[in-house]
């Protein structure tokens, strides 16, 4: 496996930003190849990028396989990023076949295309958390009067806390003052510092400001509080997208990089400790902070219709806050892979 660091950084989210299925190969020749359940397919060699924080964090079990050449299926080759900026141009110019992007941009990346995008699993759910220095925080209505400091405005997580704060009665614009930031690691430093009592986090960012600050506590799991309104919908962060003639080409190797991906995710989620180790050794987050955030990092892998109807619910709550959140419609079925 060739893998290329883009840039550093503290730590990231995205969804976010993670996805679908884990296992894999580097075999040195091409031709027909077992995939579990699924006959024979022609092996093929897929360039993956995925951004630093949960989406690559359920990668890393596939990324060490690849490593050490074990298995018999697909050839993949990783590229890791600190921002979704570095990946979308890669994606659409067809320099990468695959890569793991917020919800959001998806959806985007769709519209923009002209449904050359196709999402084949979700990856990541709500990474988001609402996190105080103090108990005056129980609910979402606890909110209103108070200052949360933020970032990501524009994404995820302005999205995700808007639609909340209205459906508890919060007027975002009103009963609440969001002073935005332009990096995560920032809001840390306002908590740090006694700037600020409150702010919206993703993991690994809680753990990290937990590490600082003995007494920040988690106030609000906005996944657990966007599950309780039941609305047939989920908080998704990111998903796993390919190019449509990626797909189109071998659905059997498509199908073998989903069963590779799970896999990969399963692994994770049962051996937090060894798969922080991972995660350490490719500088994707520190393994310390790793260990304790997996549980909370939502690392899934949903595929076919329990993918696209909690996709689409999803999108379908962001376009009815700002059609341009989707890219100005949501998408048509073609989007959603398996579905």
């Amino acid at each position: 496996m060739k893998r290329t660091k883009i840039s550093a950084m503290l730590l990231a989210l995205v969804m976010a930003l993670s996805l679908a299925a884990c296992g894999g190969n580097n075999g040195a020749s091409s031709g027909s190849v077992s995939a579990p359940g699924d006959g024979t397919y022609t092996r093929e060699s897929y360039s993956v990028a995925a951004l630093k924080g949960p989406t690559a964090m359920g990668l890393v079990k596939l990324m060490d396989d690849t490593d050490k050449a074990g298995g018999t299926g697909n050839d993949y080759t990783f590229t890791l990023a600190a921002s979704p900026d570095e990946i979308t141009p890669k994606l659409i110019q067809g320099e990468l076949d695959m890569a793991c992007v917020p919800a959001n941009l998806a959806s985007v990346l769709y519209n923009k295309t002209e449904g050359q995008i196709v999402t084949l699993a979700v990856n990541t759910l709500g990474v988001l958390y609402l996190v105080e220095n103090g108990n005056a925080v129980q609910s979402v209505r606890d909110l209103t009067g108070m200052t949360i400091v933020a970032a990501g405005k524009g994404s995820t997580p302005e999205y995700a806390l808007r639609y909340l704060l209205s459906e508890n009665g919060v007027d975002p614009d009103r009963d609440v003052t969001i002073d935005w930031k332009s990096e995560h690691s920032e809001c840390v430093s306002a908590l740090a510092s006694g700037e600020a009592t409150v702010a919206l986090l993703p993991q690994p960012f809680v753990t990290v400001a937990q590490s600082k600050l003995a007494d920040l506590r988690v106030a609000l799991d906005l996944t657990a509080e966007w599950d309780a309104l039941n609305n047939g919908s989920s908080l998704i962060t990111g998903v796993v997208v390919a190019r449509k003639e990626v797909v189109e080409k071998n659905l059997g190797a498509v199908n073998a990089f989903l069963k590779d991906y799970a896999a990969s995710v399963d692994w994770v989620n049962a051996n937090a400790a060894d798969a922080a180790q991972l995660i350490g050794s490719y500088d994707i987050v520190d393994a310390a902070v790793a260990e304790k955030a997996l549980p909370a990092c939502n690392i899934v892998c949903l595929t076919g219709p329990e993918m696209s109807g909690k996709l689409s619910g999803y999108l379908t709550v962001l376009f009815d806050q700002n059609p341009a959140s989707v890219g100005g419609a949501l998408p048509k079925d073609d989007f959603y892979f398996g579905a």
